[in-house]
């Protein structure tokens, strides 16, 4: 069985296929509930707070292994054009219910707070648990209560489409952001300015991206032989054009023009046409993915300095090709990315780069993860002649002549003890192990663990 619904934030209402009006999940009260489905809950993207949502859904079992589990709850999420999220909700039967297929999409707004988007995920997620446990033969766990659409307060009027309402935006979004930011001790002083803003405007047949940065960095160090000091000013805009040809086929276009001190790059014009297959339908893009993209256009740059190759300025054309595969299953989520690239007038000038990640659910409780990149380099023809100074090498504030590079991390995670995760306790939050473990899953530690 395979069920698809969609859900939209406004109001938090959500319009079920199977029913005509909106629906909330509330813990029964008048009958004795049954038995109540075990729940694994697989997150990954934004607003993945297990807490809130064991919290507020308290009428499932929530579980800590997939092994034990009736129904497998798997949320992933994508932006939207107007600056929001999508989330996809996905239900997949375990065990006694293998078969069962529920998908559920809701559309959050970029103006929302993280309380309403966390209460539309809540009240989405209950309706597609509710649903479950209806076709599942769970009874009595929960009940049904539709909103009144004809009264007054958040329910007060049904939602609109799209085409309904007229847009003086013409669907464009603007985002600009702006910081600073200052520290420093004794021997040391930092100061740093950011600023961006993007402009984007999304329909299914097209998507346009427009995007500019400025970068202002200034460090100062007091060394033993004198003072070091460093200013560099960076700023970016780049633009991306692209036009659904079919489910599989994108064409399109991008250019960049930008200034970077660490590449030794005074300025840098590039426009590059691009076109993209996609083996899956991209609207399944959220659960499984495989893709090759391709891309040639021609590069100006003006060098700060001379380069090794004796250039101010040149343009050179040049081309890239990269594959994508992603999954995420119920066993866990992979993903696999290779690119290569080479300038025209020289195939030996090439960067060919390969990178993964891999999460894998071995047995019940255990688990392994990997991710790793590796990349051979050869493509570096902005290198300034004089090279780069040892405090430049240390800072990172300029790239430095290299032939390869990589990077490996690999973990694992041991679950045991209670299998449920139904309590919610949020007393000392910040204290003692709650906090090192969040600091240390922070730094990208815990293995595997969700």
């Amino acid at each position: 069985m395979h069920l698809t619904h969609k859900c939209g934030a406004v109001l938090g209402l959500c319009a079920l296929s199977l029913l005509t009006v909106p629906v909330s999940a509330q813990q029964a009260g008048d009958q004795a509930p049954g038995p109540r489905p075990n729940v694994f809950f697989d997150c990954d993207g934004r607003d993945c707070n297990s807490e809130y949502y064991r919290t507020e859904i308290n009428w499932v079992n929530w579980v800590r292994d997939r092994g034990v589990a009736d129904v497998h709850v798997i949320m992933t999420s994508l932006s939207t054009g107007s600056g929001g999220l999508e989330y996809q909700i996905d239900l997949l039967g375990y065990r006694d219910y293998d078969g069962y297929d529920d998908t559920t999409l809701l559309q959050t707004l970029s103006t929302d707070t993280d309380r309403e988007r966390l209460d539309a995920i809540t009240h989405t997620l209950g309706i597609s648990l509710a649903s479950f446990a209806n076709e599942s033969g769970f009874r009595g766990i929960v009940t049904l209560q539709g909103s009144d659409l004809t009264g007054g307060g958040r329910g007060g009027s049904p939602l609109v489409s799209q085409e309904e309402v007229d847009d003086p935006w013409n669907l464009w979004f603007f985002r600009f952001n702006g910081s600073g930011n200052l520290d420093g001790e004794k021997t040391r002083s930092s100061v740093r300015l950011n600023s961006s803003l993007s402009a984007s405007r999304v329909s299914p047949t097209w998507k346009i991206n427009f995007f500019a940065y400025a970068n202002l960095n200034r460090v100062e160090f007091e060394l033993e032989d004198g003072t070091f000091t460093d200013q560099r000013t960076d700023w970016n805009f780049s633009q991306l054009i692209a036009y659904a040809l079919s489910d599989h086929w994108s064409i399109g276009a991008q250019s960049t023009v930008s200034r970077s001190t660490r590449s030794n790059q005074n300025f840098t014009a590039e426009l590059t046409p691009a076109i993209e297959y996609s083996f899956f339908p991209y609207d399944e893009a959220t659960r499984r993915s495989l893709t090759v993209f391709y891309k040639i256009g021609a590069a100006y740059r003006d060098y700060i300095e001379e380069t090794v190759f004796e250039q101010l300025e040149e343009t050179k054309w040049e081309q890239s090709l990269e594959i994508e595969l992603s999954q995420r299953q119920p066993w866990g989520d992979a993903g696999i990315t290779v690119r290569a690239s080479h300038y025209l007038h020289d195939i030996q000038r090439h960067n060919v780069s390969l990178r993964g990640n891999v999460d894998f659910r071995i047995v019940r409780g255990f688990s392994v993860n990997a991710r790793g990149d590796v990349g051979w380099v050869d493509d570096q023809i902005y290198l300034s002649a004089g090279g780069v100074t040892d405090e430049e090498a240390l800072l990172r504030l300029r790239t430095r002549a290299t032939d390869f590079n990589y990077g490996l991390t690999v973990g694992f995670s041991v679950l045991f003890g209670s299998i449920f995760n139904n309590v919610v306790n949020n007393r000392f939050r910040g204290a003692g192990g709650t906090a090192a473990m969040a600091a240390y899953r922070a730094r990208g530690g815990g293995g595997g663990g969700r």
